[in-house]
């Protein structure tokens, strides 16, 4: 898994991240095939799966259908406009780890799926992958926060600036949409983000470091390396120093 695959490990080296990166390209690309032969399906089958296996609110024999509805859509211009942001934000949230991204898309289809049957009023049958799209951009954005991971949050502010206006249809108003499965979409990704952030160990304190060549060992200042500062192993910003060293910021 990208980033760290137990409580308390180090960051990924480049080549493992570019690894997870491939990885979830193709994970995606799969995903997204899948949701098309699944639509392909449905259409020779005059939407016969949407109404079979839709989220029905309250009805008992539709509440195992929130993790099929996610791959079930009404119509071509329905499973269009879901796909592209579906792919983008699947890739962001996937690529620093394929096991993570698959756990919190049952999250995701969970508290989308729920919020539906729960709280839906009317009798109508709600398919689509847009729950899903919302959950990957509620981790995508506050991720990096949560991990306290430079690059991570600098992609959540550029995906929550240029899409915000998502927001707005996640909000009582827009008709013959489903804002109700894009808010508990939401919320599994923010809750998401924080159930899956790297971990420390607790009592995981600062400690003097070995010298690194010219510089020097202090248990206050942290190590010296080349004559630059940076956090000692295991202090909480030591992964974000090394990012800015990485990047000739530090």
């Amino acid at each position: 898994m990208g980033d760290r695959n137990r409580v308390g490990a180090g960051p990924v080296a480049p080549e493992q991240m570019i690894a997870e990166a491939r990885k979830a390209f193709f994970v995606m690309f799969a995903f997204v095939a899948f949701v098309w032969l699944v639509q392909l399906a449905n259409v020779a089958d005059e939407y016969d799966l949407s109404r079979d296996y839709g989220v029905v609110s309250r009805e008992p024999g539709a509440l195992p259908h929130v993790l099929s509805a996610p791959f079930l859509h009404w119509n071509w211009a329905h499973i269009e406009s879901n796909s592209g942001p579906l792919f983008v934000f699947g890739f962001l949230a996937a690529y620093r780890g394929v096991a993570r991204f698959l756990a919190l898309s049952l999250l995701v289809a969970v508290t989308s799926g729920l919020t539906v049957w729960i709280f839906e009023q009317s009798a109508a049958n709600t398919v689509g992958a847009s729950g899903l799209v919302y959950g990957y951009f509620g981790y995508v954005v506050v991720r990096g926060l949560f991990d306290r991971h430079l690059i991570d949050s600098l992609i959540g502010v550029v995906m929550a600036a240029s899409f915000a206006y998502l927001l707005t249809v996640a909000v009582p108003g827009t008709p013959g949409v489903s804002w109700l499965g894009h808010l508990g979409g939401l919320i599994g990704g923010l809750v998401g983000a924080w159930l899956f952030r790297n971990r420390r160990p607790r009592g995981d304190v600062p400690g003097p470091g070995p010298s690194a060549g010219p510089g020097r060992a202090d248990g206050d200042t942290g190590q010296l390396t080349q004559g630059k500062p940076s956090a000692p192993s295991g202090h909480p910003r030591a992964d974000l120093h090394k990012e800015l060293r990485d990047l000739g910021l530090l």
